[in-house]
């Protein structure tokens, strides 16, 4: 008689875990889901934790990190389940009797939101040195019943993300990737799969570290993200035992060049992930839950509320090139356009006729660019006066070749490999976790914000210097990056420790860093460098995948050659995120700078109700030539609607709102209030047709239930 395997649950209202022991005290998560779900326990599935170490690897070779020899051995010794506020805990112990290799699994989860967050802490309790290569964040092997039929219906979804092309979601069959294994289908496992990896100090550059998979005929989904500050990051996705799996990763040996050696009595902590789950809502519904759960475990802050309009000089305006002639008129424009933040971008510190890429890190004004007794404190103080708060552009982790910093701080404050600092396009890389380093850059925010009075700093990040730093006799490059990055985030901690009502903005060539790990600390992402108002469309449309609306920063940027439909296009792509308006506002007609001013209006009378949104996309997630796009954000009493009609198609496109289905309901146009737009709502159906007569253009549009009425 086969004995039942021992099983113990966690969970809430929105969020179901099971965990079953097999016969050797391996424990297997063997559902995951919402609760009162029907399920089968599999035979099989991963072990909590998957582990590789030098002498232990795995049981089948080839591209995957699951089925390790460490991770099979790990049994359990206890488990815990805790409350703390909004957030349950379920903290498990395992323990390798051979090696005497200790495992803590924590998973976490807020009330109500389906989405589990998970992180390892191994320690030795052994007596020799375990020398690790790859550590898992999480292994989920239950995300399909085991049935080769549900991997066919299986789409896999993952996000490239360029330099100014931000953003671009991507889905395609699983099987593509994982075919039916003919003839040996009974093996439940191959060596292929999918994978994705991150490189380097950019933690997004050519894909954000965020994946999926949907059902296409049911409408589960899973959506997950790996909350590193870094490039060394990996997740894999594939069918094993019949069911497919998602295993994710902070760095590992074979990706990142990644070790670390694990001493008797030493302790190492995974980078976090999280995984967020729909029953039957699709991507749109796994992506509202992800939404809900970023918010509730970032940073408590006040600009997360108030969501200020930022004026910024850089995109489509000066472009680096600011001086106190040309910053006077535009803070004068910016102020009565409506702006909050007047932000002073890359450029200010420039003595040297535009050849300052190697000379930064000292951080002082260029006396050329701001003359006379007060030099930058003129422009500083004009934007206090017209009721303003001054920012600044800041690089910091930066020191260019030639700055005298670079001679006064240590060869250990830098990145270094094989004894020589890392040089790459003429700067070297700062490393924070040394105190010199350190010290200067709180020097640098304290002289800024302390004595300057600046109130945002745009924090900036434009050089990759490959797979990291080796401070240490025995440090491998991978093993210095992950100890910089964190120590890059405790910096970012102290700054906010310090001054709590400074405003951050996460900035990387755009958005090279779009990652959660600086997003659960600093208040803005910059969404792209994108410069043309018709290709930013689809960035500012798929933004809230990776970012909550009201910290996702799009520019706003108009130009006195655009038409009056560009305009609206333009300041339209910002109303449902953060305005950062730009663009040479001084030069513009009266009618263009009538409808910036309207736009602003508009974005602060409907502001208040973007922190409490969740997005979809009722046209779904755009494609990068799509010619239609549209953007929705829900509250609990109305549905925004941005609609972006680009040129080469039909005046007419069907937009679908499934959680209005069956609802009567009044569309206004909240903006441009000129546009010619014509629509009409079909509640029996849930589609709205919208028709847009001119292309580009643009429409913000509010579509509120008729019990609620409309204003």
């Amino acid at each position: 008689m086969t004995k039942e395997p021992e099983t113990f649950h966690w969970g809430h209202e929105a969020l179901h875990l099971e965990i079953a022991l097999d016969e050797h005290g391996s424990p297997r998560l063997t559902h995951l889901g919402p609760p009162g779900e029907a399920r089968d326990i599999p035979g099989a599935s991963l072990p909590l934790v998957e582990v590789t170490a030098t002498g232990h690897g795995r049981g089948w070779s080839g591209d995957r990190l699951i089925g390790t020899d460490l991770g099979g051995r790990l049994r359990h010794r206890s488990h815990r389940a805790t409350r703390d506020g909004d957030w349950h805990t379920l903290t498990v112990h395992l323990h390798d009797p051979e090696t005497g290799l200790a495992a803590e699994v924590t998973y976490r989860s807020p009330d109500g939101i389906p989405v589990l967050r998970s992180e390892m802490t191994l320690r030795n309790e052994g007596r020799a040195a375990l020398h690790l290569e790859s550590v898992s964040s999480l292994a989920v092997g239950c995300l399909t019943p085991q049935d080769p039929a549900a991997v066919d219906d299986a789409d896999l979804l993952w996000a490239e993300n360029d330099w100014l092309a931000e953003c671009r979601w991507r889905r395609q069959p699983m099987r593509l990737t994982t075919p039916a294994h003919g003839g040996r289908v009974t093996n439940g496992h191959g060596r292929a799969g999918f994978a994705l990896n991150g490189q380097g100090t950019w933690s997004s550059c050519g894909r954000l570290p965020m994946g999926g998979l949907t059902d296409r005929r049911t409408g589960r989904t899973w959506v997950w993200q790996i909350e590193h500050n870094g490039g060394g990051w990996r997740w894999e996705c594939a069918e094993h035992d019949r069911a497919a799996y998602a295993a994710l990763f902070g760095p590992t040996d074979t990706q990142h060049g990644w070790r670390h050696s694990l001493e008797p009595g030493t302790a190492f902590r995974t980078v976090p992930a999280a995984l967020s789950f729909s029953a039957d809502g699709g991507p749109d519904a796994a992506f509202a839950a992800l939404t809900r759960y970023r918010r509730a475990q970032r940073r408590p802050h006040a600009d997360h509320q108030r969501l200020p309009v930022i004026f910024n000089d850089y995109m489509n305006c000066l472009m680096g090139d600011p001086t106190t002639g040309k910053l006077l008129p535009l803070v004068d424009a910016a102020a009565d356009a409506g702006a909050e933040y007047f932000v002073i971008d890359a450029g200010w510190y420039d003595d040297d006729n535009g050849g300052w890429w190697t000379t930064v890190g000292a951080w002082e004004p260029a006396a050329s660019r701001f003359p006379g007794t007060r030099g930058i404190h003129e422009v500083l103080d004009r934007i206090r006066e017209r009721g303003m708060v001054p920012g600044l552009w800041l690089e910091p982790e930066v020191i260019g070749v030639r700055s005298p910093v670079a001679k006064s701080l240590p060869d250990g404050a830098f990145f270094r490999r094989d004894g020589a600092r890392v040089t790459e396009a003429g700067r070297h890389h700062l490393d924070l976790r040394h105190p010199d380093a350190r010290a200067h850059l709180d020097q640098v925010v304290d002289r800024l914000v302390g004595e300057w009075g600046v109130g945002y700093l745009k924090l900036d990040h434009n050089i990759d210097p490959g797979s990291g730093t080796s401070a240490h006799p025995g440090e491998t490059p991978g093993a210095g990056l992950l100890g910089h990055n964190r120590a890059h985030l405790d910096w970012l901690d102290g700054v906010l420790d310090r001054y709590p009502h400074l405003v951050l903005e996460n900035c990387a060539s755009g958005g090279m860093r779009w990652d959660d790990a600086m997003l659960s600390r600093m208040q803005l992402q910059s969404t792209s460098d994108q410069q043309n108002l018709a290709r930013y469309a689809p960035i500012a449309a798929s933004a809230p995948t990776a970012v909550t609306p009201e910290q996702g920063a799009v520019w706003a940027y108009p130009q006195p050659e655009d038409s009056p439909d560009e305009v609206a296009f333009t300041m339209a792509s910002a109303l449902l995120g953060r305005i950062h308006l730009s663009g040479r506002l001084t030069e513009l007609e009266p009618e263009a700078r009538a409808l910036v001013h309207e736009a602003v209006a508009v974005y602060k009378a409907i502001r208040a109700d973007l922190p409490h949104a969740v997005p979809s996309w009722p046209l779904g997630l755009p494609a990068w030539d799509d010619p239609w796009i549209a953007l929705a954000l829900h509250t609990p009493a109305a549905t925004y609607l941005t609609a972006w009609r680009r040129p080469g198609t039909d005046a007419t496109a069907m937009l679908r709102l499934p959680h209005l289905r069956n609802t009567a309901a009044h569309v206004d146009l909240l903006y441009p209030s000129a546009s010619r737009a014509v629509s009409d709502w079909m509640p029996d159906t849930a589609e709205l047709r919208l028709t847009l007569p001119t292309a580009p253009s643009a429409v913000l549009l509010r579509i509120t239930p008729a019990d609620r009425g409309s204003s």
